[in-house]
């Protein structure tokens, strides 16, 4: 599984690099601020909302910490997706969040 570390993921973003990131975090979790721009499916709905992952893009996975992204990570790996885990998750997010 392919890894990055959040402070990586936040250069990309300052860099307004075209990213796709998913977040696998809980409705409450997700309330309290996201990555601007990520798309929010909790992690035990991926399996039934695969038709809203296009194939042709490349995913960063977030989650509170990483373990729940690694996870997803895994899982949607095994289905043909082309994702990345984010090691440290929203834990170690230092920018501006989006409500």
């Amino acid at each position: 599984m392919k890894q990055i570390a959040m402070k990586e993921l936040v250069e990309k973003v300052k860099s307004k690099e075209n990213l796709h990131i998913i977040d696998v975090r809980e409705d409450d979790e997700v309330a309290q601020g996201k990555i601007p721009g990520a798309k929010h499916i909790p992690l035990g709905e991926i399996p039934e909302r695969l038709n809203e992952i296009d194939k042709s893009n490349h995913y960063y996975m977030v989650c509170r910490s990483g373990g729940r992204s690694g996870k997803a990570s895994e899982f949607l790996e095994n289905q043909g997706f082309d994702v990345t885990n984010v090691d440290g998750g929203m834990l170690a997010w230092t920018e501006d969040v989006e409500k």
